[in-house]
């Protein structure tokens, strides 16, 4: 269910993987997305175990509506229940300790980022789109605008495609190379590729962000994962990031600790 957790300084980020949940195949079992075809009483079983599993109380969770681009929303509170009401956007941001921001993916790089100093916490969804749109670069200003520094930011993204396996024409490789030259990649096999998370990590760099940790879990490659390239109807996964309300600003990092239902991956 919940494959990893971390604690750092007061910052607490969580991933899931696709066990756990009550979801039919080919949504089995954990998923966690809502619009994807899935029963939604299923779905919000899924969010509430979830959500438990990590000390959360499921109203304290931010959902997006995400559409591949790079709007930032500035949030103190969840968003009503009725889907209809939230606007589309693939960044959040909060100052609000304890309220957890959560990004859906299945191949996807969720992206979380955590100043517990400031007090603010911002969750972004970067796929190949939102890469090019600058989604990374619109967070990570939207959290500067709202007292965070990026040499105190800590940065997590979770599973997702990796650079070897996400595969794509030559001619799109190139779009997205002409934007951000880092995520240009090859895939094992020898073709033109992108490589996402390596973008993502170059654009937090150019911020000044430093701590940054990367999930070792390709999601086309992880049978425990979601992943849309794999098997196109699919469910999703969940990053989650929030402040701990407890802790004191400026509090020592702690020992980043597994969950006990963590598994290895390849």
């Amino acid at each position: 269910m919940i494959e990893q957790q971390q604690d750092v300084g007061g910052a607490h980020f969580a991933f899931t993987d696709r066990w756990g949940g009550v979801s039919a195949a080919p949504y089995d079992q954990l998923n966690l997305g809502g619009a994807v075809g899935d029963d939604p009483a299923a779905v919000r079983t899924n969010r509430e175990r979830a959500a438990r599993a990590q000390g959360l109380d499921p109203a304290d969770v931010v959902w997006m509506n995400q559409v591949h681009g790079r709007e930032v929303a500035l949030v103190d509170r969840p968003w009503p229940a009725d889907p209809d009401q939230v606007p589309p956007g693939d960044a959040v941001v909060t100052t609000r300790r304890g309220l957890a921001l959560a990004v859906l993916t299945a191949d996807c790089t969720p992206v979380l980022l955590a100043d517990p100093v400031a007090g603010v916490a911002g969750a972004a969804h970067a796929g190949r789109p939102g890469l090019v749109a600058g989604v990374v670069h619109a967070v990570v200003e939207a959290m500067v605008a709202a007292g965070a520094q990026p040499s105190r930011i800590l940065a997590r993204t979770g599973p997702a495609v990796c650079g070897g396996c996400y595969e794509v024409p030559a001619a799109m490789r190139d779009e997205v190379a002409a934007v951000v030259p880092e995520a240009r990649a090859t895939t094992r096999w020898g073709t033109p590729a992108v490589d996402v998370v390596a973008g993502v990590a170059a654009q937090l760099a150019h911020h000044g962000v430093r701590d940054i940790t990367h999930s070792a879990v390709c999601t086309l490659e992880s049978a425990d994962h979601f992943s849309y390239r794999r098997d196109r109807t699919t469910g999703r996964l969940a990053s989650y990031v929030r402040l701990d309300p407890a802790a004191a600003p400026g509090a020592a990092p702690r020992t980043d600790h597994p969950d006990s239902d963590r598994r290895d991956h390849p």
